[in-house]
């Protein structure tokens, strides 16, 4: 046992040391090899506490207790009635588990909902920034649907089944490209196939202007200043988004991404051809989002899960509810 609890001493700290150097931002932290590690180690001890540890415990538990009924029947025949000491108490503090495996097996059944339902069914997220106003603001704390697009393995991200196919207008969260171990989130523009045009701040998708209609402008509460709002359709998704007209239409510092000889800049904008197996992501927040226009397409290798419901903003509690 002695053994035991300087192992797990040690695995605690190691979880400890790297949960404080991903803080302190001394490594680049992985959440979901994090979780994953937590449950296989917790699960382990799980197993262990029932087919080893506990049996153990409920043994000499019991050896207790037939100690003392053999002492109660040897002083009986002595002649001796009463007898002392707490036999209970005792078989108590023995069967009670250790303060190690309270820490790991204790654990798992809670670490393995938790895994369970982030990697396969809904994963929470935090919007950080606010590339996506109107639709999602800063602080907006948001569920994503992790089967839609298919169950994915977590940690390799394999697709365990096809799901649906991200379709126009999806708000979709994914793994950013540049830095894979960063999670964006933007709105599905262009598909496998489709030719994307941003030009002078119009959008078009194969040859189709997307039209939009003007409505009343969007006050900012943290710059404190109203932009230009309108309204969009792109595939069945009809959202708002907002424009800035003193920012020009020009992509400036576009990065040598994959697949960058498939879209064209000129001073009016971009337009791309997009890869097959790949997806165009942009911001409703249009001059002030770092999307595809920058830095590519988005591969479906990267793709995380379906963003549908706010059910939290401690600022905004009106915020919560399904969005468009």
């Amino acid at each position: 046992m002695q053994a035991m609890q300087y192992v797990t001493s040690v695995i605690l700290a190691a979880f400890v040391a790297y949960v404080g150097a991903w803080y302190m931002g001394a490594i680049e932290g992985n959440f979901a090899l994090l979780l994953f590690l937590a449950t296989v180690v917790t699960g382990a001890y799980w197993l262990a506490e029932r087919l080893v540890f506990l049996p153990r415990r409920r043994k000499a538990a019991q050896a207790i207790e037939d100690a003392a009924a053999h002492r109660r029947a040897e002083l009986d025949r002595m002649g001796i009635q009463k007898v002392d000491g707490d036999v209970q108490e005792a078989k108590d503090r023995i069967l009670m588990q250790p303060w190690w495996l309270d820490w790991t097996a204790g654990l798992f059944p809670v670490i393995a909902v938790v895994f369970l339902l982030r990697s396969f069914l809904f994963e929470p997220f935090k919007i950080p920034s606010g590339s996506m106003i109107p639709t999602l603001l800063v602080g907006d704390l948001i569920l994503v649907n992790k089967f839609t697009y298919g169950i994915r393995l977590p940690v390799i991200n394999t697709k365990l089944t096809q799901g649906n196919a991200p379709q126009r207008g999806d708000v979709m969260v994914f793994r950013y490209p540049p830095q894979p171990s960063m999670d964006y989130i933007k709105r599905v523009v262009g598909v496998p196939g489709d030719e994307v045009a941003y030009l002078n701040k119009r959008l078009t998708v194969n040859g189709q202007v997307v039209e939009t209609s003007a409505v009343p402008d969007f006050f900012d509460e943290d710059t404190m200043r109203y932009f230009k709002q309108f309204e969009e359709q792109l595939g069945d998704h009809r959202h708002r988004m907002i424009n800035n007209p003193d920012v020009p239409a020009f992509v400036q510092g576009a990065s040598d991404f994959a697949n960058r000889q498939n879209c064209r800049y000129s001073v009016e904008g971009v337009v791309c051809k997009v890869p097959e197996g790949q997806y165009f992501m942009m911001g409703d927040n249009r001059d002030n989002s770092l999307d595809s226009r920058y830095w590519g397409f988005v591969p479906d290798a990267n793709i995380v899960g379906k963003a549908f419901f706010v059910w939290m903003n401690f600022g905004n509690l009106k915020r919560i509810g399904p969005f468009r």
